[in-house]
């Protein structure tokens, strides 16, 4: 069983930064987590340094406990696992990358681990969908976002971090029919950039409509969408409005608060969930206390959150099995 060091017996501010001062492994022997940084950002169109993102989120993560109060459960009371490392990217070389985003992530879903990455701009998703697909085929997709990341090209080039998505469509590795995008908003260069999600087949939540319609229905629909499908959460920062989270590359004002962020993770337990990304944190503009890193690092711990109570959904559901066949005999 892998789990953080003990703060209280251990000062955070000793040993390696590991996300959540996990053990800092590459092992698929008995873990049912890899939290993984993918650090690539020369597909951003306009700010860059989303490299340095999974190291920032880790540096703030060591303020994580394992016991999740708002979700009644110790995490590694029913899960085991590591900080797996950094895929060892190519700078300037998206493909390459995307290669090597494969390569490191088979083995981890090759063993029904779940990868829990962190970016990194946006582009990198692919790279993690093209994985899921060979373990799995085409995976439902819950993708929270500013934007939707659905164009065709950015400067006439196909792999940017705006475009993955579409991409991923045209490759056959999203389920599209159980699939849904929330939070889109922000100036845009016309409806067709809403509307071209929605013609790939994606369901489309704008913020707009989040706000008319409340928390509990966008819950609703994201459940009834996805069902029992096996699902990909893709999480990007500048979800969350840039009061509480400035440290990205293309914020838009108008979302959600960090509270709210924490809440639509929360919200997805009980589906199928297999894998997770977080992208885009930008440390050069977390200003204010590092309070993007401070948010990033609570996104992921709801992630890890729910591969524990799914593991404890699991277990709880095989003891009323073996009670209910005890009593038949």
């Amino acid at each position: 069983m892998y789990k953080p060091k003990d703060s209280s017996k251990s000062p955070r501010f000793c040993g390696p930064r590991t996300f959540m001062r996990l053990e800092h492994l590459e092992t698929v022997e008995n873990i049912d987590f890899a939290v993984i940084g993918v650090p690539f950002d020369t597909a951003a169109s306009n700010r860059t340094g989303q490299r340095n993102g999974p190291q920032h989120v880790r540096n703030f993560s060591v303020l994580l406990r394992p016991y999740n109060p708002d979700q009644n459960i110790n995490i590694f009371d029913y899960c085991s696992g590591v900080d797996y490392g950094d895929v060892d990217i190519i700078p300037g070389n998206i493909h390459r990358t995307y290669e090597a985003i494969e390569n490191q992530l088979t083995p981890i879903l090759e063993n029904d681990i779940t990868p829990v990455l962190i970016g990194g701009d946006h582009s990198i998703t692919l790279g993690h969908l093209r994985a899921f697909a060979k373990k799995y085929g085409p995976v439902a997709l819950v993708h929270f976002d500013a934007h939707g990341d659905t164009w065709d090209n950015y400067f006439g080039e196909k792999y940017m971090h705006g475009t993955p998505f579409r991409r991923a469509v045209e490759e056959g590795l999203i389920d599209v029919e159980h699939s849904i995008q929330v939070g889109m908003r922000g100036p845009l260069y016309g409806p067709e950039d809403i509307e071209d999600a929605r013609d790939l087949g994606f369901e489309v939540i704008t913020m707009k409509e989040v706000r008319k319609i409340g928390y509990e229905t966008v819950m609703n629909r994201i459940h009834d969408r996805v069902k029992d499908r096996q699902v990909f959460v893709s999480y990007d920062i500048d979800f969350l409005d840039p009061a509480y989270a400035p440290g990205t590359g293309t914020p838009e004002v108008g979302g959600p608060t960090s509270y709210e962020a924490l809440e639509y993770v929360r919200g997805l337990d009980g589906l199928n969930l297999v894998g997770f990304d977080l992208v885009e944190v930008l440390p050069a503009y977390d200003n204010s206390g590092e309070i993007t890193a401070v948010a990033a690092s609570s996104i992921i711990f709801e992630m890890i959150t729910l591969v524990a109570l799914k593991k404890r959904r699991a277990e709880e559901e095989s003891t009323e099995k073996s009670k209910s066949i005890a009593a038949r005999e």
